[in-house]
């Protein structure tokens, strides 16, 4: 489904291979200036970068980039906002089944309904996490770049994080590449494992 073949961006990031199949998690790990967000920016098609990318065997550089994007999409850290209310990010105007979608996701990562009221500036840095993985999600992109997305998330709310991934995954015939530096959520969600830093640099 997604294969990797000798992605780089000297300096920054040694080559990377790999291949997943659907439902497979890889979990990327390593010190920081590893390259580990170089990397999903390059998945990504963000940043330019050596090596090749194919998506349902079809090369990165043989699709257009906003297309690619919504098929291979990052979820960086720090989340982006682009108008005051939440409910601006999630518009009606959505099919209802999208709707109700998001709606028992808003559920299952223990946000309030009453949350698509507020503003963005009221929000905490870990409701703005799930709330823009859920609004990522509603895209049904079919690989999905997390980069450190439970960062600032309580257990119980990682766990809930998870658990959604993990039955999108199942669900939408996608598959994964995980930024962590949490060796247990590691353990928890990886099909494959790598990690970056350990050549020379």
């Amino acid at each position: 489904m997604f294969q990797v073949d000798t992605l780089s961006k000297r300096p920054f990031l040694n080559p990377v291979s790999f291949s997943l199949a659907v439902n497979e998690v890889l979990v990327v790990s390593g010190v920081s200036g590893s390259g580990k967000s170089v990397l999903l920016r390059a998945l990504a098609d963000l940043d330019p970068h050596e090596g090749r990318v194919f998506l349902d065997e079809k090369e990165q550089a043989d699709w257009k980039a906003t297309k690619w994007r919504k098929k291979v999409m990052w979820f960086p850290a720090e989340t982006a906002w682009w108008e005051d209310s939440v409910a601006a990010h999630f518009p009606e105007s959505n099919p209802k089944n999208t709707q109700a979608w998001w709606s028992s996701a808003i559920e299952k990562l223990s946000l309030p309904a009453s949350i698509l009221r507020q503003s963005v500036d009221k929000l905490s840095s870990g409701e703005k996490q799930r709330l823009a993985l859920i609004r990522g999600l509603i895209e049904k992109p079919q690989v999905l770049l997390l980069d450190e997305i439970t960062a600032n998330l309580d257990p119980q709310s990682t766990l809930a994080v998870e658990a959604l991934i993990l039955e999108y995954l199942s669900e939408h015939q996608a598959c994964a590449v995980w930024v962590t530096h949490d060796p247990q959520q590691a353990e928890r969600v990886a099909s494959q494992k790598i990690e970056l830093g350990r050549e020379s640099d």
